[in-house]
């Protein structure tokens, strides 16, 4: 670790936190490094440990950017617009597109894509049946996945979807639960765009 490069450590640090950590971080690991006992003894041991971690990670990043030019390039084929939305790149409309099998018109309404997604919410028996805002986790895992990791970004960098993230957390839920009302907004607009075959335009929120 001693060793290690830290503007390499800290290039490494920001790409697996997606920018949460990076120069101060490795300086931080780095100093601890130099004040622990064990690793000074065998500092060169765990430098070349720390040295084959990172090409091994270097390596994962070239197959995974090999991976997505491709998917990139596959999707080029279709026409699906799902990429105007908000927090859909080409990866995650690839998976979107081929979750919901390239036709849309198998889902009669927003609620049965939802259902299929697993997204509706788990009903709870108290008297008398209501929702606690979690959800069943049933239906697809990948077609789940992509609509919540496009959600987390929606709620911030979409105008209409952030206003209605905020509206959400105001009526005091916490943040899982406000993105899980962003999901569900999001299949509508995914199940609109596929519909329609229209790019998508968010709402204006004066």
């Amino acid at each position: 670790m001693l060793s290690v490069d830290s503007q390499t450590l800290a290039d490494l640090l920001s790409k697996a936190s997606s920018g949460r950590f990076g120069l101060d971080k490795a300086n931080q690991i780095q100093q601890t490094a130099k004040n622990s006992f064990g690793i000074v003894l065998a500092s060169s041991s765990f430098a070349l440990i720390i040295r084959q971690y990172l090409e091994q990670l270097k390596s994962l990043e070239s197959s995974i950017a090999a991976f997505d030019a491709e998917i990139a390039r596959l999707m080029d084929n279709f026409d699906t617009k799902l990429e105007t939305i908000t927090g859909v790149g080409k990866t995650l409309a690839a998976v979107i597109f081929s979750e919901i099998g390239g036709d849309i018109k198998k889902f009669s309404s927003v609620p049965k894509l939802v259902a299929y997604a697993g997204l509706y919410p788990k009903s709870r028996q108290s008297g008398e049946s209501k929702t606690d805002g979690r959800i069943s986790k049933r239906g697809s895992p990948y077609l789940r996945r992509a609509i919540w990791l496009a959600a987390n970004v929606a709620a911030f960098k979409d105008p209409a979807i952030s206003v209605f993230y905020q509206k959400k957390r105001s009526e005091g839920k916490d943040h899982l639960t406000a993105i899980g009302h962003v999901c569900h907004k999001m299949l509508a607009i995914i199940f609109a765009v596929l519909r329609d075959n229209k790019t998508y335009v968010p709402a204006s929120t004066s």
